[in-house]
């Protein structure tokens, strides 16, 4: 599991904050420490900054005239910094140097790509040709001559990886339409190389790899919204020994879509085996795209989290120390992230302290200014998110901004604020884009109403849950405990809704409704709002039973045919339990949401079987109802929204059955309701078997005037046996 936290500043547009914002095409590598970072600004310096005190520690730049040509990093093993301007002149300086003019000064033969650095592999100086050499030979004689492997091909990507104590450096070439990648051991003297299989309609965009078991695991982040995967072995072999270059295969890792639509991605990142980050926009019709940071469990294929960047990117992503670093509008921002082992209920949110937050160590500075008063909480678990809360409070003073409040301050007021506060706070995070890290803090503010409800019976806002289920696609999983209080309070409303709406309810819930609708009277359901379309299009209101029904209906049954088979009851008896509906339209609209709500046969029966049995014989008179009225129809299909179909009507009529069968013969009340239950299903399957006797001939019949083309009117008999 991984999820985004807080995020702050760390570089501003300029002096002042002013300017027209950072060069995007800068760079960032990590310094000497796991809390420093080397930013390199293509042309001009670089800055190391401290990330916790959001400040820079030293500067360094060329003079007037030079140009740095790939990023600075820092050796590891002797705390100096690396760069190159100009191509191919190199520089190595410490953190005393204040200028690079008494810098060491190397000029080398060939241009340079790029200089990766290892904490245990020293640092590998890649070259345009695709030369790669590691520093300490490349100082030993900076003249000598650089091999060219190239041709016509134009490096794309690279990286460095350690394989146990040996250094690994790939890199992408492509030509054309064609992409290449070399996998070298520049201390074993090892190169392979490889062509990329091609993607019909698509083209990579951006790459990254890690190593796991001497197999590099490439990614590719392709044009069509998917990331696919590479594997790499990691052979012993020399560059003599090399064979014909091998076609690498791809297969599809993920496919990316946010809120239903596909996430156009431009910066990829590995964050562990099971999780990726990807930055990219889905675009918004009529406005400019929308621009997120997503972390995707690839394990469990689906979304972790989410964060909208409305002030736009450059398109560049960094992670370093769980840290996401990129140009958010004209700053450069660190957004931090917390990892957790991989799990399913992590995935899909069932962990039971989801709900819970963390505070960061690190303190944005540039919000301290004078204390804020902050309404006491009783919990005293909650200190360390006042103090945060303080800082919010604050920096939203200084900027002379009311924007609306974070989540995490939200969360904090929805435990003893007054409800007019709570519906307040609630409208304004509702009203926000439907994105999934939104969807996350809907359910987490749920679940702090529901807690706060159990507390305290008279605290129901009632309207606002409705309206939360209404308006997002929200899960039982992300709110485990709405459904049960609904019940407590008795909101058929909020029941229904959540019925139709969620996907994962777990039997007993579904059962426990079931039993509260049965159990409802008529007359109380008349005072009771609930939402009528699944039910008013086919029950008559008036229960009128007296209405005239004609002698053959769409699909062929009658009631002559009925008599002919079933010649115990009278024609009007069958109208009687056919025709009126045993349930008022209220009652019928809940129960049809029950029927439409997801279920494991052998999770459910056992629930069923302790249903009354009164109430089993009402629920098995409107399915019985339902069976007749969709009989009537050729296509089997009721009329209105969201009504049941014949499937669902079969399978809970089934079910019924099944768990109350000893029960329904036992009483007399249900004999008959089972006798007309029994003819009416007997007539069908004599109907259907009828129609199954004359489908061959009719196919026969069928095929004879497709062959036979008629040139002059005639009249034909045709006799069928």
């Amino acid at each position: 599991m991984a999820e985004l936290c807080e995020s702050f500043t760390l570089r501003g547009p300029g002096p002042g904050g002013g300017g027209s914002g950072l060069d995007p095409g800068l760079c960032l590598e990590p310094g000497p420490g796991s809390d420093l970072v080397l930013l390199t600004e293509r042309g001009r310096a670089a800055t190391l900054f401290k990330i916790s005190d959001q400040k820079p520690l030293g500067c360094w730049s060329v003079k007037h005239g030079q140009i740095l040509t790939c990023p600075v990093v820092c050796n590891f093993e002797t705390h100096e910094y690396i760069a190159v301007h100009d191509d191919k002149v190199l520089r190595i300086w410490k953190n005393e140097d204040l200028t690079l003019d008494k810098a060491f000064k190397a000029t080398l033969s060939a241009d340079v790509y790029r200089i990766h650095s290892l904490p245990q592999g020293g640092a590998l100086v890649l070259f345009r040709g695709g030369g790669v050499r590691t520093l300490d030979v490349l100082l030993e004689a900076p003249q000598q001559e650089i091999e060219n492997l190239l041709s016509a091909e134009t490096i794309r990507w690279s990286g460095a990886f350690m394989e146990g104590q040996e250094p690994v450096l790939i890199f992408i070439t492509q030509k054309d339409k064609d992409f290449f990648i070399y996998v070298q051991k520049p201390k074993l003297n090892s190169l392979h190389k490889y062509k990329l299989e091609q993607q019909k309609l698509a083209r990579p965009l951006c790459f990254t790899a890690h190593i796991t078991n001497q197999t590099v695991t490439l990614l590719c982040l392709y044009t069509n919204h998917c990331v696919y995967q590479v594997l790499i072995p990691l052979r012993q072999d020399t560059v003599e020994e090399e064979e014909k270059e091998e076609i690498l295969s791809k297969s599809l890792l993920i496919k990316l879509s946010v809120s239903g639509a596909a996430l156009k991605g431009t910066s990829l990142v590995v964050l562990d085996k099971d999780h990726i980050a990807v930055l990219g926009n889905v675009p918004d019709p009529g406005r400019k795209p929308k621009e997120f940071l997503t972390i995707w469990n690839t394990k469990f294929q689906t979304l972790q989290t989410c964060k909208d960047l409305p002030r736009g990117t450059s398109g560049q992503l960094w992670c370093y120390e769980e840290k996401f670093f990129l140009i958010h509008g004209k700053v450069l921002t660190v957004i931090m992230y917390k990892r957790e082992t991989s799990s399913l209920a992590a995935a899909v949110g069932k962990l039971k302290d989801s709900q819970s937050l963390d505070v960061s160590p690190f303190v944005n500075w540039n919000t301290l200014e004078e204390e804020e008063l902050v309404a006491p909480l009783e919990s005293q678990e909650s200190v360390a998110l006042k103090a945060e809360s303080r800082m919010n409070l604050r920096s939203n003073r200084s900027t002379g901004q009311s924007g609306p409040l974070s989540v995490e301050q939200l969360l904090m007021r929805l435990k003893d604020t007054p409800n007019y506060v709570v519906e307040i706070e609630l409208k304004k995070l509702i009203s926000r884009a439907p994105t999934p890290d939104v969807q996350a803090a809907i359910g987490c503010v749920v679940t702090i109403l529901i807690d706060r409800c159990k507390k305290n019976p008279k605290f129901y806002p009632q309207s606002l849950l409705q309206e939360i289920v209404e308006t997002r696609d929200l899960s039982y999983s992300l709110c485990p405990d709405l459904m049960a209080v609904a019940l407590e309070q008795k909101d058929l409303q909020l029941l229904q809704i959540c019925l139709e709406r969620f996907p994962d309810i777990p039997e007993e819930i579904t059962y426990a409704c079931l039993k509260a609708f049965l159990s409802i009277s008529e007359d109380h359901l008349k005072s009771v709002e609930v939402n009528l379309d699944s039910a008013i299009c086919y029950i008559d209101v008036e229960c009128n039973d007296m209405e005239v029904k004609t002698e053959i209906v769409e699909n062929g049954f009658s009631e002559e045919m009925d008599q002919d088979m079933c010649d115990t009851k009278m024609p009007e008896e069958r109208q009687s339990d056919g025709e009126s509906c045993p349930v008022g339209l209220q009652k019928a609209a809940l129960l049809n949401a029950v029927l439409h709500s997801a279920y494991t046969e052998t999770f459910l029966l056992p629930h069923l079987k302790n249903l009354p049995a009164q109430q089993a014989i009402l629920f098995l008179r409107y399915l019985y109802y339902l069976y007749v009225k969709c009989s009537e129809k050729v296509n089997t299909t009721l009329p209105g929204i969201r009504s049941p179909t014949i499937n669902q009507i079969m399978d809970w009529m089934c079910l019924l059955l099944d768990a109350q069968f000893t029960v329904m013969v036992m009483l007399p009340e249900a004999k008959d309701l089972l006798s007309s239950l029994h003819k009416f299903v007997r007539a069908q399957v004599r109907f259907y078997s009828e129609l199954n006797k004359i489908e061959g001939s009719l196919r026969e019949l069928q095929r004879l005037n497709h062959l036979r083309e008629s040139q002059t009117y005639s009249i034909e008999v045709l006799e069928i046996i």
